[in-house]
């Protein structure tokens, strides 16, 4: 009924992530890559006009300013008004140090614009300098 336990052991942990086995003392230390893309990138653009790879503009969607005139933030507003305080739960279990990326797309030949999100990253540059063979950017 009872659980067998296994006698703890170095030769049983593995701290790299790449499935080779490393003594405890010696963690992998992990580098934050930075992701760095081009201003443009030759692309499918999916307008109707266009419906072939052309070179696209690319720069970082930023969310828009929230309206006031939205149902649930005149709902909340109403509710949050006069005496007895915070009316509604405020959420403070946040779970993610990144977000993810996405990219706005213009096409140059439409003008039309596509999104495109990348991986979760914590440091992110368009058009930045790019890398040399052998070199390395400080």
């Amino acid at each position: 009924m009872g659980l067998k336990r296994r006698p703890f052991s170095a030769s049983n942990v593995s701290f790299a992530d790449d499935g080779t086995q490393s003594s405890p003392g010696e963690r992998e230390i992990r580098v934050a890559k930075m992701v760095n893309i081009p201003k443009t990138k030759k692309t499918y653009c999916k307008n109707k006009e266009c419906k072939k790879h052309t070179l696209h503009k690319v720069t970082q969607y930023k969310k828009g300013k929230d309206s006031l005139a939205a149902q649930g933030k005149r709902r909340y507003d109403r509710k949050q008004s006069g005496y007895g305080g915070q009316t509604k739960p405020v959420f403070h279990k946040k779970a993610k140090t990144t977000k993810k990326i996405v990219l706005r797309l213009q096409c140059q030949t439409c003008k039309h614009f596509s999104q495109h999100s990348i991986k979760r990253c914590k440091h992110f540059e368009i058009g930045g300098d790019k890398k040399g063979k052998g070199t390395s950017l400080f």
